[in-house]
């Protein structure tokens, strides 16, 4: 049952480990209402009955422009969540701006000019988009802290673990976190021996401020980044662990109701709360 105060939502990967928890959250939500579920798999299947939730009278369907266009007619503005793969990412956002649908993406891999292209075309549409790395709450107070005790530390290295079918490294929560020290303005990682790689990357890779960023994959892990400050003596390691998807709902639903009101792209769920 839908009210006209209610947000029309789209969840593109609907059907991915992500995807199924995103359509639980929506459909327990009492200010939403689900209108599209974008799959690859159980195409043609109800995709409450896919959750295991119950009959919800959505399909999947593979065609992201039809839904997309049927989301549009709805009385209130529409939102697609999109948690699908960096190779499509792009042009699933770019398709929903152009139709009128807020764009929220969990989805990384995508490149500085990408996002910058994304922000362009927003901008001129008049249309809110968000493009949060990390979903997670916790994930930005690791960030803070990271930024806080950046002051006192040279040496930093980041080190991401996450399950062996995440399609891109390094995970886009490592990239921001890199990228948040490396506007500080410092520099980090001083040479002190002229370092030789025996095999290629055994480093890692680097960014920005001479950053070391490594990650990891393997069965087993939902998602874990560590920061690891060093100096004379002692080090100082700072960790957030996702042990289950349902961490990253309280971010998704607060992205959901917080872009009906931006007409602009916004990077990051820090700047949101």
């Amino acid at each position: 049952m839908t009210n006209n105060a209610q947000i029309p939502v789209v969840v593109s990967g609907a059907t991915g480990k992500m995807g199924r928890e995103i359509i639980k959250a929506i459909a327990q939500a009492p200010d939403m209402y689900l209108v599209g579920a974008i799959g690859r798999k159980h195409l043609g299947e109800d995709i409450g009955e896919v959750v295991g939730i119950g009959e919800l009278e959505i399909p999947v369907t593979d065609n992201l422009e039809v839904v997309l266009a049927q989301a549009a007619q709805e009385s209130q503005l529409p939102v697609m969540v999109d948690v699908t793969h960096p190779s499509i990412i792009y042009d699933n956002i770019r398709s929903a701006i152009a139709y009128g649908v807020r764009p929220v993406v969990g989805t990384t891999g995508l490149s500085e000019k990408q996002i910058d292209d994304l922000a362009i075309f927003a901008d001129k549409a008049s249309t809110g988009c968000i493009i949060a790395p990390n979903f997670s709450v916790g994930v930005i107070l690791m960030q803070q802290a990271t930024i806080a005790a950046a002051k006192y530390f040279q040496h930093v290295e980041i080190i991401e673990l996450h399950h062996n079918q995440k399609a891109d490294a390094p995970s886009g929560t490592a990239i921001k976190t890199a990228q948040m020290l490396s506007e500080l303005g410092q520099s980090f990682n001083p040479a002190l021996v002229d370092e030789k790689e025996h095999l290629t990357g055994a480093r890692g890779a680097t960014y920005g401020e001479n950053i070391r960023i490594h990650s990891i994959r393997v069965p087993g892990l939902v998602a874990r980044q560590e920061v690891i400050f060093g100096a004379m003596g002692e080090t100082l390691k700072i960790e957030h662990n996702a042990s289950d998807r349902t961490c990253y709902m309280a971010g998704v639903l607060l992205c959901v109701r917080k872009v009906l009101a931006l007409k602009s792209l916004i990077y990051g769920l820090e700047k949101l709360l």
